[in-house]
């Protein structure tokens, strides 16, 4: 199995080459850019020059704490810096479609936080306003090149576990949904900020859905005012089906989260270290039971990084590698409208509790 894995990790190591090196920007200054964004990017080597955050004194700790050399009072200067190649747009989606047209005007590349837009109509937008500048634009869906997950996906490709029949996600956790204060009053709340990366993960293995279905509830006493608890179903004109269950009020205590990818000729189950004890984590793991390699029973995969911070080396990278080589983003603006068609199309099942056709 050394030679098989040996091709499995070189397919998804999480480094950037020093010729395809862009100069970052960022835009925000919230946790996620303090506690993921710049670490990976530390971690990488990459250079990021200039942050802008309407909170400017946010902006200049932060910038003090990561060794950023140039704090701007506005969007506007950090985009007449001559030394800003990319621009990491790192805000919640309500603010991005603003932003995303200044940048996108200002012919700088773009990695855009998910979701990057509220509604289908905004991100096809968005979608023309970079295809118009000719630039290059990403949606920072990193779970995609989280290295367990990145695994399975080629262990998939090479028909390790033959066939796929099923693809299901199951977490169930205790989310501290304070940490983010702006999401208190959202009506959309799982699916939007969280389940999208689940949604997307699996529009990456399977393709678009035929049909879908959500469920979704509330818990007396949760912080938030939107839905913390999901169930959704989808359907494949293959056949093929998936499922996420997500539950963010786990008041046992025995978080978990778990993923499983079935086949007509093994499986492939892994877990998401994060989620058992955010923001800190545990360590990913990956499994596979192929009776095309063989693996003999449960064959353990040794996942070396983590989905916080290391895979926003990947998401980041992949916009660098674009914009140097033309080699194909993994999770472009352009795809990234089919997981905003996905997210309406759950929203709208649960609102009407009829299943929904994409």
């Amino acid at each position: 199995m050394i030679d098989q894995f040996r091709e499995i990790a070189d397919a998804v190591k999480l480094e950037v080459k020093p010729e395809n090196k862009r100069k970052i920007g960022i835009c925000g200054a919230g946790g996620i850019v303090d506690g993921a964004h710049l670490p990976a990017y530390k971690k990488a080597g990459l250079e990021v020059v200039a942050i802008f955050d309407t909170d400017h004194a946010k902006a200049q700790d932060v910038a003090k704490r990561h060794g950023i050399p140039t704090v701007y009072k506005t969007l506007a200067e950090l985009l007449t810096d001559p030394k800003v190649e990319i621009v990491d747009i790192a805000v919640p989606a309500a603010a991005q479609a603003e932003i995303f047209a200044q940048v996108a005007a200002a012919k700088k590349h773009i990695l855009a936080q998910k979701p990057f837009a509220t509604t289908v109509a905004a991100g096809e937008a968005m979608v023309k306003q970079a295809k118009d500048a000719g630039i290059i634009a990403a949606v920072n869906q990193q779970l995609r090149f989280e290295e367990g997950v990145a695994a399975a996906h080629k262990m998939v490709e090479l028909g390790w576990i033959g066939t796929v029949s099923n693809f299901s996600i199951n977490v169930n956790l205790i989310t501290p949904w304070e940490m983010w204060p702006w999401a208190k009053d959202l009506e959309r709340l799982e699916v939007m900020l969280h389940s999208i990366h689940y949604h997307d993960l699996i529009r990456w293995f399977l393709g678009d859905a035929k049909t879908v279905f959500c469920a979704a509830g509330r818990t007396a006493g949760q912080f938030p005012k939107g839905e913390t608890r999901t169930i959704s179903t989808s359907l494949y004109n293959s056949g093929v089906t998936s499922l996420v269950h997500a539950n963010h009020v786990n008041r046992g205590g025995d978080n978990y989260a778990e993923y499983r990818i079935d086949g007509d000729k093994g499986s492939i189950r892994g877990t998401l270290g994060l989620l058992y004890d955010y923001p800190n984590g545990r360590v990913d793991t990956l499994e596979v039971n192929s009776q095309v390699v063989p693996t003999d029973g449960w064959l353990p995969y040794p996942v070396t990084t983590r989905w916080f911070p290391d895979a926003f080396i990947g998401t980041m990278g992949s916009v660098m590698d674009a914009v140097s080589t033309g080699s194909k983003l993994r999770a472009s603006v352009a795809d990234n409208i089919g997981t905003l068609k996905m997210v309406e199309a759950l929203y709208k099942s649960m609102d009407t509790g009829v299943s929904v056709d994409l």
